[in-house]
């Protein structure tokens, strides 16, 4: 078997222009990256007839890819949505306690297939980048693209100036190192208070559990931008496709080009 996928794997990588097999599955618009590795190591990919188990097999347009014994779908447009969360949503395509997800939610108005850039817990609402494109959405999410998330958020409790300005540094939450968070207090109304805060990481309930840590309890979080695109005034529960142009433009620094 060893000496078979070795041998194999040196054929699909004398391609100058090869890609890596996940990357392929994922700009196909089928599913994110790591969903596609996960179907490559689980055994669920064939390519040229041949079924794959590592993710290191490089692949060019002449090869046959096969994802659960259908034809990867032909190439489409790479699309961008702006999407309004509402609270009260799960962000994923499947949910074992039936609770409600924001996929099902937008089979009711739209037959496109979206896959989220990165997440909003369950409690949280407003902006929420949409593609059909795995590749794209992994490069968008990652930390290293180097795009400010912003929130709003509302707190229990009288805000401390001071505990604010322990977060320009960055923290360590019970033994989780956090980044530097640009904080700043909008306002004091009675008992809560309304923050701003900016991030780059976006760890999973990041800002809850920094939050949290500093002793204040968070009754409402709202993702207002991500990068350059801004809610603005969308509506909850909307969606808005980004024209292409503005999207290459935006992409223009980190050298990737949408397909069209």
């Amino acid at each position: 078997m060893k000496n078979i996928y070795k041998n194999f794997n040196s054929k699909l990588s004398e391609s100058t222009k090869a890609d890596r097999i996940a990357k392929v599955i994922a700009r196909s618009g089928l599913c994110s990256r790591r969903e596609a590795e996960r179907l490559i190591t689980n055994g669920k990919v064939k390519v040229n007839n041949k079924i794959l188990f590592k993710c290191s097999v490089n692949v060019t347009s002449k090869d046959q890819i096969e994802v659960n014994n259908q034809s990867l779908p032909t190439k489409i447009a790479t699309k961008l949505w702006l999407y309004n969360k509402q609270r009260g949503y799960l962000v994923t395509n499947h949910d074992p306690e039936g609770r409600p997800t924001i996929f099902e939610k937008l089979k009711e108005t739209s037959n496109s297939r979206f896959i989220s850039v990165g997440r909003l817990d369950m409690d949280s609402e407003g902006l929420l980048l949409l593609t059909n494109d795995g590749d794209l959405a992994r490069k968008l999410e990652l930390p290293s693209t180097g795009w400010l998330r912003k929130y709003k958020v509302r707190v229990h409790g009288y805000v401390i100036k001071k505990d604010l300005e322990l977060l320009k540094n960055g923290i360590t939450v019970n033994g989780i190192r956090y980044g530097k968070i640009d904080a700043k207090l909008d306002k004091q109304q009675g008992s809560n208070a309304w923050l701003t805060l900016g991030i780059k990481e976006g760890k999973n309930r990041e800002v809850r559990r920094i939050m949290n840590h500093l002793g204040y309890n968070v009754n409402r979080l709202i993702r207002v931008s991500f990068g350059p695109f801004k809610i603005k005034n969308l509506a909850s529960g909307a969606l808005e496709e980004v024209k292409n142009k503005i999207l290459n433009d935006q992409l223009v620094f980190q050298s990737y080009r949408i397909k069209k």
